[in-house]
């Protein structure tokens, strides 16, 4: 069964005669319009899908609608109008116990202030999802000790949460959420209240998990460089719109419109960018031709910048297989960093010597 998520046209409105609001809205009217008649249009016509084991970053400025259309997905919040699919089933149809079904074993949710219960041994908090499942108590102390184990917290099961620091009680809500194997996570601004140190310390946990359990994620956050830092894709959100969706490339590079560019303006694009966003993919003709330093697509821009200075020529981009993919003309990457380099240094490769180019057509 895939673990697929799928977002069809949601809405959410409050206020009065939501229904009418939303044909207001698909006929035009915008969300001030509303707000004067005493209606809020929280989300607006929000479609996606969020493939399974991928990281699906929402972000946006406060009010945008990203947390009420976290809640939509599980059915914590009725979408006025629309439908939330997961593993080919409609969330939106189905009745409340059916609902608090899939919340129990399928959706798990990571809240922003930890949500521990103080009288609460930390194992007993990771396994408190389980207990509500009715799971026999031996079997989710184990799975609880097991899911603490992946977060970092080995040996801290008997331990209370005023024990912890912050960080470690985020883990405790982390690892609560792996313990009942729910294949899709959504997490609502999880790291926004820890400090910047511990903050990444946990994306650098959350992205380490990822790559042994590939979980489908729901990720929230206001802050852009976490978004690119953990989302395989990222949805920018204003004004309860989803404005863009893409890779943190592609938002980086090809912003859908004024307002996305100003949020990339000063992201150090060097600590985003690969090869992949970067090179000429016209290499029909041309040929690897000399031992020269070569890039893969997933090679940082950083690092390219580096191979370029010690290249006379642009650097050539291979896949695993050695077959050139793409070439990277120095002139492209000063082009990305909007600054100026100075001239090309000599190439280290002897055979460059003798006048062989690692891409013949440079």
């Amino acid at each position: 069964m895939s673990s697929r998520l799928e977002a069809e046209h949601l809405y959410k409105v409050f206020g009065r005669r939501p229904d009418n609001a939303v044909e207001r809205l698909r006929e035009g009217a915008d969300r001030e319009e509303l707000r004067s008649d005493g209606t809020t249009a929280a989300v607006i016509d929000a479609s996606f899908t969020v493939e399974p084991g991928e990281i699906f970053v929402v972000m946006g400025l406060s009010g945008s609608g990203k947390s009420t259309l976290l809640r939509m997905l599980n059915g914590l919040l009725e979408p006025t109008a629309g439908h939330v699919r997961f593993e080919d089933q409609d969330l939106t149809a189905l009745s409340a116990g059916e609902l608090r079904e899939v919340r129990a074993k399928k959706i798990s949710m990571v809240f922003q202030h930890f949500a521990l219960f103080p009288h609460r041994s930390v194992v007993e908090n990771a396994a408190y999802g389980l207990a509500v499942q009715g799971v026999p108590r031996r079997e989710r102390e184990e799975r609880a000790v097991e899911a603490l184990g992946l977060c970092g917290l080995a040996g801290w099961e008997k331990s209370w949460p005023d024990e912890l620091s912050g960080g470690m009680q985020q883990r405790v809500g982390l690892a609560r959420a792996l313990a009942t194997n729910a294949d899709l996570l959504l997490m609502d601004e999880s790291f926004s209240a820890l400090d910047p140190l511990i903050r990444r310390d946990m994306q650098d946990q959350l992205l380490q998990l990822q790559k042994t359990l590939k979980k489908t994620i729901v990720f929230i956050t206001h802050d852009l460089n976490e978004a690119m830092r953990l989302g395989d894709r990222i949805a920018v959100m204003r004004d309860g719109r989803i404005v863009q969706i893409g890779t943190a490339e592609d938002i980086l590079i090809r912003p859908a419109d004024d307002y996305v560019a100003s949020f990339t303006q000063d992201v150090d694009r060097s600590r985003v960018l690969t090869a992949s966003a970067v090179m000429d993919t016209d290499v029909r003709g041309d040929e690897i031709s000399c031992g020269c330093e070569t890039a893969t697509p997933d090679t940082p821009f950083g690092e390219l910048c580096a191979i370029s200075a010690r290249l006379t020529h642009p650097v050539a981009v291979v896949d695993a297989q050695r077959k050139l993919v793409g070439r990277v003309p120095r002139q492209r990457l000063i082009g990305f960093l909007g600054d100026e380099q100075g001239a090309p240094a000599a190439c280290d490769s002897p055979r460059d010597k003798g006048g062989d180019k690692a891409v013949t057509r440079a």
